[in-house]
């Protein structure tokens, strides 16, 4: 790796950082993570990895041991959050940062810029974007500016914001930046870019300019995204809507807030096209891929097998404090999850969920889950018909009632997919945690990833139901794992 040791990775709460991370960790390299508040990386799966400082780039006194021993380092923050004053302090951030970083003989800063012609009139976010890259040039550490247009992948705010859009407005009203052109990335691209500069020879600050190989409006890409999932979307667009109206719009629509979604949809009305061949010159070896793969990539976690959860969003300790009730929205995922601490072993635990459905029933209002799979066969789903394969045992592949296992973890987690017809696709997850002795945490999570607004009508219009039931589901399992328990004593 040519005398790299150690790299230090800044923004790794953030999207970028968050996934650049574990693949430096697979290259072999040595990641020390700088972060505000390092608790918001422990329930990262490569959190023992890394060697985690906290720190602030806007508080000298917390770089000074950062940068020990690193050859490169990644800065990958921006301050849209701190309002109307953001440009200054990304410009007084990356100074600071950059002068420590000529202190300690750093050998390069790589760093992640926006897209967009300098001798035009950028909006000022894009603007300070490339000035940023310019104040970290100002020390005189070797600087590889990226710059990047939209980058595609579950989590990115730029298409978070395509993707709540087209999915919940059948007719979008839109202004003039529809027809703004681009080229979209996919973020595993961005990433190849970032980790082969480690390899980079020579001492310059080149500026490259990433994208895909498409060139694409705003628009294009939303009916792309549409296409992607089978929906039928129209568009209109109309000759007012300022940003401001635009991000109360945005804000309305999707998960996103209009301080954040402002500064994005200003930057909107600027072309960001790559304009020069430095990306292929430097990386020849790097192809991004085109739109319709990279969507789908990022979709890639609405398959069965990518369905992923956290237990830190549960637990606010070890110490008995459980957060009873969570319902959040994850990159397209609605997730709702219920959590109990229950006087048993994971064990019980796992064997009271593991026992649900076929002649047992659901614990909880059987009649209920009945008069679903009867809804189901009306409209030619597969109802409550086939019960499950063995009352006592399940394995992967199993169907149980109108879900089939997708995944078992014996003594630790069961989950389950449903095959009912639905505008969507869901899953059920229960998980047993152990606590102290004889005591276990219950998790039991509820996900649906809704297809178009009709997904998000059926939700929010059976939420009242969904949360009776499920509610009264996780009690209902927990008096089972106590019931085994005690079974199991006697015998």
């Amino acid at each position: 790796m040519s005398g790299i040791e150690t790299v230090l990775v800044t923004g790794a709460t953030g999207y970028v950082g968050g996934r650049l991370i574990p693949r430096l960790i697979s290259e072999g390299y040595k990641v020390r993570a700088l972060a505000r508040d390092s608790t918001r990386l422990q329930d990262r799966f490569w959190f023992k990895d890394v060697e985690v400082i906290e720190g602030d780039v806007l508080d000298p006194r917390t770089l000074e041991t950062a940068f020990d021993g690193v050859h490169a380092a990644y800065y990958l923050i921006h301050s849209m959050m701190a309002g109307s004053e953001y440009h200054q302090h990304d410009l007084m951030a990356a100074r600071q940062f950059s002068s420590f970083a000529h202190k300690a003989n750093l050998q390069r800063i790589i760093y992640l810029g926006g897209l967009g012609d300098p001798n035009a009139d950028l909006s000022r976010h894009l603007r300070s974007r490339q000035e940023t890259g310019q104040a970290l040039r100002e020390a005189g550490v070797p600087v590889v500016e990226f710059r990047a247009g939209v980058i595609v992948g579950a989590g990115s705010i730029s298409f978070e914001m395509i993707r709540y859009l087209t999915e919940r407005i059948p007719l979008m009203i839109c202004p003039r930046w529809v027809f703004t052109r681009t080229q979209p990335i996919h973020i595993s691209n961005v990433l190849d870019y970032l980790i082969a500069t480690l390899q980079l020879p020579g001492n310059d600050s080149p500026i490259v300019e990433i994208g895909g190989p498409e060139i694409m409006s705003y628009g294009d890409m939303l009916q792309g995204y549409a296409n992607v999932r089978g929906l039928k979307r129209w568009i209109l667009p109309v000759p007012v809507l300022t940003p401001r109206l635009s991000s109360y719009w945005v804000h309305w629509v999707t998960p996103i807030s209009a301080a954040v979604a402002r500064p994005l949809i200003e930057g909107l009305r600027d072309e960001v096209l790559v304009r020069d061949d430095t990306a292929h010159r430097l990386f020849p070896e790097i192809k991004p891929i085109d739109y319709q793969t990279a969507v789908r990539k990022a979709l890639g976690h609405l398959e069965a097998s990518e369905v992923e959860t956290s237990l830190s969003d549960v637990i606010a300790s070890q110490q008995g404090h459980v957060v009873p009730v969570k319902l959040i929205t994850r990159e397209g995922m609605i997730i709702e999850r219920r959590a109990l601490q229950v006087d048993a072993s994971p064990d019980a635990a796992y064997q009271a969920f593991t026992g649900l459905g076929g002649e047992r029933g659901w614990l909880y209002a059987n009649w209920l889950w009945r008069l679903r799979g009867a809804i189901d066969r009306l409209f030619g789903g597969v109802g409550l018909r086939r019960h499950r394969r063995d009352p006592d045992h399940l394995r992967i592949g199993d169907v149980l009632d109108f879900y089939r296992v997708e995944h078992l973890e014996p003594g630790r987690m069961m989950r389950l997919r449903a095959e009912m017809r639905l505008p969507g696709r869901a899953w059920l997850q229960f998980e047993a945690h152990p606590l102290a002795a004889d005591q276990s945490l219950l998790v039991q999570t509820a996900m649906f990833a809704p297809k178009g607004l009709l997904g998000l009508i059926y939700w929010y219009l059976l939420y009242p139901i969904h949360a009776q039931v499920f509610s009264g589901l996780v009690s209902g399992l927990a008096d089972e794992a106590i019931k085994m328990k005690h079974e199991t004593i006697s015998l």
